[in-house]
């Protein structure tokens, strides 16, 4: 067991802890925990921004899937996640940014009423439980990896937990971008490092992208056929889309200090994230060309483990302080904001409507007594999902918004004939068609992605459910007209 590796680790907690603790000092209303007092300027929205996506799967879970399928097996993520937040950007920051909103529920209130909001807020919170697991089950991971099997991988997500919860529950959203915006300067320098070492490693940076030619990794579309076709669409959409109507994501816009900042920041961030997914990319193919077969056996058996036993095994003691302070940044800067998001959302949407004379101080209250019992629901989750893959945990969460939320969303901005009843119609068909593409429910899902079809059946049941009532009415008011005219 490395005592020098684990302390600098242990310090590294404690000064984010500290960080926390500080801007708790700083809270003063919802508005403050919630989305930093609207008050951050650009380069903290793009940090946070990019923070946002930059987890324990970019580390570790994406790397594994590119070495093993190429380009191909990673169009979900980086490529759908960035674009996602460079489409927020471009269609959505500045229309919701202007509306003043403290959670994105309280679009759905504003535009369809109180059912909707109720519906897509419970869909926005579900699909957090398997994003923040994946983030704790990464915790776990790494400090079993250090202790050297001292330390469970159950025993690692409670105390990771933990290191993350407290800072959260005191802090805040302001407690989030403070420690994003550290984070991220210590694994952009980090991961940087360690890949210029790992190409010296691997005999030159040419070696590696030689390997990866050979391998044909950069293989990015899908042979041409229509099922092969459908799941490479329907996998991109998933995250790219699916991704849009979050929490999350909407505090990184509200917290901006304008639209203008608003929108720059997430279309920075995005492009940002999907450049710098290269990186841990680029690494693990560089420990394929240093330990051969071994990193591809560990890639296709246990691929969480690849990266690190690599560090562990191959560099020397400064790589790998740097190698676990990057990985311990994406991992907490992911899972602090994965863990505030549904939390507020419950509070402003939910709780709200059954107690509506709550006081800021009471919402203040609940918003962090909920971020604990999300926490620890979520523990719970990992630990019932352990041994499920971090990357299968995070694309899974978001088929469930891109069929249920992103259509009203979407449409409510850009289309002025939607409305109730075409959302009501839009949520029930998607959520129904992509339920009836479940494996265990029927084997429709073996041909065409349950995700995708349950998407355009949101579609189509908005525009039928917000147009046909207006049909209908106006026929009724034209029979007694014609009546008139036929007599």
């Amino acid at each position: 067991m490395n005592h020098t590796l684990i302390s600098f680790v242990v310090l590294y907690l404690l000064g984010t802890l500290g960080l926390g603790v500080w801007a708790g000092t700083r809270i003063k209303n919802t508005t403050d925990f919630a989305v930093a007092g609207r008050s951050l300027p650009l380069i903290m929205v793009v940090t946070t921004t990019f923070a946002t996506w930059f987890g324990a799967e970019t580390v570790m879970g994406i790397p594994a899937r590119f070495v093993q399928g190429g380009l191909n097996a990673v169009v979900e993520d980086p490529f759908g996640a960035g674009t996602c937040l460079i489409l927020v950007g471009m269609f959505f920051a500045a229309k919701l940014y202007k509306q003043n909103l403290l959670t994105i529920g309280d679009y759905y209130r504003q535009r369809y009423g109180k059912g909707i909001e109720v519906f897509c807020s419970v869909a926005i919170i579900l699909s957090y439980l398997g994003w923040v697991a994946a983030q704790i089950t990464a915790l776990g991971l790494v400090f079993s990896v250090l202790t050297n099997g001292a330390m469970s991988e159950t025993a690692g997500m409670i105390v990771g937990t933990l290191a993350v919860l407290i800072y959260v529950v005191i802090g805040g959203f302001l407690a989030v971008a403070w420690t994003d915006f550290i984070q991220m300067i210590v694994l952009v320098i980090g991961l940087s490092i360690i890949a210029v070492s790992a190409a010296d490693l691997a005999g030159g940076a040419g070696q590696v992208l030689d390997m990866a030619s050979q391998a044909n990794l950069w293989n990015f579309l899908p042979p041409p056929t229509f099922t092969e076709i459908a799941f490479f669409i329907g996998a991109g959409l998933t995250m790219m889309l699916g991704s849009i109507p979050q929490q999350d994501v909407f505090q990184r816009v509200m917290s901006a200090k304008n639209a203008p900042t608003a929108r720059t920041g997430a279309i920075i961030g995005g492009a940002s994230y999907i450049l710098f997914a290269f990186v841990p990319m680029f690494i693990v193919a560089a420990a394929v060309v240093i330990m051969g077969n071994d990193a591809l056996d560990l890639a296709k058996n246990d691929y969480q483990r690849l990266l690190p036993t690599f560090i562990m095994t191959k560099m020397p003691l400064a790589m790998q302080i740097l190698f676990f302070g990057a990985l311990l940044s994406a991992i907490k800067s992911t899972s602090s904001a994965t863990l505030l998001a549904p939390s507020t959302s419950f509070v402003e949407n939910i709780l709200k409507n059954l107690r509506p004379d709550m006081t800021d101080k009471e919402q203040l209250f609940a918003m962090r007594s909920s971020i604990v019992v999300f926490a620890g629901l979520v523990l719970a989750y990992a630990i019932a999902m352990k041994g499920t893959s971090i990357y299968d945990l995070v694309s899974a969460a978001y088929q469930v918004t891109l069929v249920g939320a992103f259509v009203p969303l979407v449409m409510g901005l850009y289309w002025q004939r939607a409305t109730t009843q075409g959302a009501i119609l839009s949520v029930t068909a998607g959520v129904g068609v992509w339920i009836l593409f479940f494996p265990q429910v029927t084997p429709l899902g073996e041909q065409f992605p349950g995700q995708l079809a349950g998407l355009i059946a949101a579609f189509g049941g908005m525009v039928i459910g917000s147009l046909l009532p207006q049909v209908l009415k106006n026929r009724q008011e034209l029979a007694p007209s014609v009546k008139g005219l036929s007599i």
